[in-house]
């Protein structure tokens, strides 16, 4: 049995999880409005990564005899004025996550809760690789995007990206 504070938050964090998959698919569905399918495509796969996020807390969970309630996911209430606003707000996600996620670790440290430690280890490992791909997609953007050939073969680089499922061994 889990601590119960490390317990809300975790079972918070699935459905933070589940809001990033939302938001990613919103940034999905304005890139496709606006003819940039390669775009579209990243962050489509990006919104799967974060429903499979959501449910390794969520296998974490039951795996350690804990109930979880699900809660209902907010709506994204972002608004696009150029290509380069999902890339922005995608960065801050990304980093508000990260102090998610240090947020749990903290609380299971405190507590010398290893095991919940070392599941948190892998989205640690996870968040600097998410932060660092958003950083890459803003420099990007801003080498290549005002110029319609170099944003056209940079589309058509997003657009070569695959969905691979995260690789965590849970117990």
């Amino acid at each position: 049995m889990l601590d119960p504070k490390v317990t809300e938050l975790l079972v918070d964090q699935i459905n933070k999880e589940f809001y990033s998959a939302y938001l990613y698919l919103d940034f999905s569905n304005y890139y496709k409005d606006i003819g940039l399918d390669g775009f579209a495509n990243w962050y489509m796969i990006q919104a799967q990564e974060e429903r499979d996020h959501a449910l390794l807390f969520l296998q974490y969970l039951q795996n350690n005899s804990e109930k979880v309630a699900l809660e209902a996911i907010a709506k994204p209430d972002k608004t696009y004025h150029s290509a380069k606003d999902p890339l922005i707000y995608g960065l801050e996600h990304e980093e508000y996550v990260t102090s998610l996620i240090h947020t749990i670790y903290g609380a299971a440290y405190d507590i010398k809760d290893f095991r919940t430690m070392q599941f948190l280890d892998w989205f640690v490992k996870e968040q600097g690789e998410e932060e660092k791909n958003a950083h890459d997609m803003i420099t990007k953007y801003d080498l290549f995007g005002n110029d319609p050939k170099s944003l056209y073969m940079l589309d058509q680089e997003l657009a070569g990206r695959t969905y691979t499922a995260p690789s965590l061994t849970l117990d």
